[in-house]
């Protein structure tokens, strides 16, 4: 009986997303959300950050959500104070299955006025119950923070 290479351990900086997918970054505009309660559920509430506000067209504009080859249509909330994803984000949070503790990479693949494209990259995880203890990050007014 031959002996088998043992698998080599895993690199703690190499990040492995959901289903042994290994997609790199592809030079666009992105930004990274570690979610919180608020963002997977009961409120779904999802604002991006102010890094891809800033590119994306201050409209209420369709919107589409890419994750391994599905698309999730939503609408941009882009004319309000807070720029929000509409409520296709609770789909697309419930069908990837998201927890608070995972985290979103958003890759911005098209902007214009009349459409946002987003490729989504999802890498799960779990906030310690230390930090879940602490915070309720149920809210944009007590977000929880790691530091």
């Amino acid at each position: 009986m031959e002996d088998t290479p043992e698998e080599p351990e895993p690199n703690p900086m190499t990040t492995k997303l959901q289903g042994d997918e290994y997609l790199p970054l592809s030079g666009k505009p992105y930004c990274d959300i570690i979610l919180a309660k608020s963002h997977v559920g009961p409120r779904y509430q999802m604002a991006l950050p102010v890094k891809l506000n800033r590119i994306i067209p201050p409209l209420m504009i369709p919107m589409v959500l890419t994750y391994r080859g599905k698309n999730w249509e939503m609408l941009y909330k882009g004319s309000q104070c807070v720029k929000w994803l509409g409520s296709g984000w609770k789909a697309f949070a419930d069908d990837n299955d998201l927890k608070a503790g995972d985290a979103c990479v958003f890759e911005l693949m098209e902007s214009c006025r009349t459409k946002i494209i987003l490729r989504v990259h999802i890498l799960k995880g779990d906030i310690p119950s230390e930090f879940l203890d602490k915070v309720e990050g149920e809210s944009l007014a007590s977000p929880i923070v790691i530091e």
